[in-house]
């Protein structure tokens, strides 16, 4: 082989070399590129599980709350459902928790609230606010109505449930009104810190057009969970304050429904829906007092009136929206929207799906999430 022969051969040897990793950088990226970038991608398929109406005909399905631990009746990764209609279909009447349990694809009644408990004022209309403690405790908010509408409206309770879903006591004080978005939750054993908006502070009859109170609340309760022993508040306060809350004949109340923390519990994250915004609340275990709405971590764009939220794995928020079937992922540590996927695409509506999603929770795989479609009163798993 020559000279000039040789220096072909090795600039075509650089030329193949040079081409090769080319291409493996291209499929590096390209498969860089395929990996989901959000949790929303992972999701494929949606599975009805059950229709939520028991036998005392109660509808509407809101709270949505997965058992931590197994306790009494509750086997844990069981899903607990609450009614906020009764069976004539008037809003803040529903008395009912009901569970689903996966591993027999049935249905129980966990528990029927007394519609009449004296010690809830206004009565019973279990709304979105649950949760289940790692003691077995459930605690279910009540904004109650006689009518089904905001002007018989009382100012309602948390009632604590035994694991056997008999009423144990009930929270009632001057601050709670309308306990009404899902609860975020940080929980010991021993002791537990609940945070739940009450969105009745002011709120009248739906009547014309309803004026809106920026008056709505998140409470901060800090509670002591003695052995065997109902739990009691120990202290509460509220941190954030002046969230608008306006009375609706369509959904009863709009107003802050979704509570979520970071993973690191220094920020709490609110859905306001009359803002149509997501904000955030600094330091909400320790402040002792009102950060008022907080700052605005995200607006408008893919919402359209956020209500209940979660945390997913990666770290980002699952807002449901009310004006449409979809639910929104966004970044938190941007403030980035990143996708809105439909979830509910029920023509009945319009837009699709508007008006039917409350409540939101996730699987304990972290591999889905469960959800409610209020309309037509079921349960359905997306994974």
């Amino acid at each position: 082989m020559n000279q000039l022969t040789r220096k072909l051969a090795a600039r075509a040897a650089r030329a193949l070399l040079a081409a090769m990793a080319g291409a493996a950088a291209l499929t590096m990226a390209a498969s860089a590129q395929a990996e989901p970038q959000g949790f929303l991608e992972t999701i494929k398929h949606h599975t009805t599980l059950i229709n939520t109406v028991p036998d005392n005909g109660d509808q509407n399905p809101y709270a949505l709350v997965v058992a931590p631990v197994s306790a009494g009746t509750v086997k844990k990764g069981d899903v607990l459902v609450g009614n906020f209609n009764n069976s004539t279909n008037l809003q803040g009447t529903g008395s009912t928790i009901i569970n689903y349990h996966p591993d027999t694809r049935q249905m129980t009644v966990f528990a029927t609230v007394p519609r009449d408990l004296k010690e809830c004022p206004g009565g019973i209309g279990l709304s979105t606010a649950m949760t289940m403690l790692k003691s077995g405790w459930v605690i279910v908010g009540s904004t109650p109505s006689n009518d089904g509408t905001t002007g018989t409206k009382g100012a309602g309770c948390l009632i604590v449930i035994d694991p056997q879903g008999k009423i144990a006591s009930t929270i009632s004080t001057p601050n709670i009104n309308d306990p009404w978005g899902n609860m975020a939750v940080v929980d010991n054993g021993t002791s537990a810190t609940l945070f739940v908006s009450n969105a009745g502070f002011g709120v009248g009859d739906a009547q014309g057009n309803p004026p809106v109170f920026k008056q709505a609340t998140v409470l901060r309760l800090d509670l002591d969970v003695p052995a065997g022993k109902p739990p009691v508040v120990k202290q509460e306060t509220v941190i954030g304050s002046g969230f608008g809350a306006q009375a609706d004949k369509g959904v009863f109340l709009v107003g802050p429904t979704g509570l979520a923390l970071s993973a690191d519990q220094k920020l709490l994250y609110v859905s306001d829906a009359i803002g149509n915004r997501i904000t955030e609340i600094d330091d909400p275990l320790t402040r002792d007092s009102s950060a008022g709405v907080g700052r605005q971590l995200t607006a408008d764009g893919l919402l359209h009136r956020p209500l209940a939220m979660v945390t997913a794995p990666n770290g980002h928020l699952l807002v449901t929206n009310a004006l449409n079937g979809q639910v929104v992922e966004i970044d938190p540590a941007t403030g980035k929207q990143l996708y809105a996927r439909w979830i509910d695409t029920d023509k009945a509506q319009s837009p699709p799906g508007n008006g039917d999603l409350f409540g939101i929770a996730m699987t304990p795989e972290g591999d889905g999430f469960y959800y409610v479609e209020d309309d037509v009163n079921t349960l359905v798993l997306a994974k």
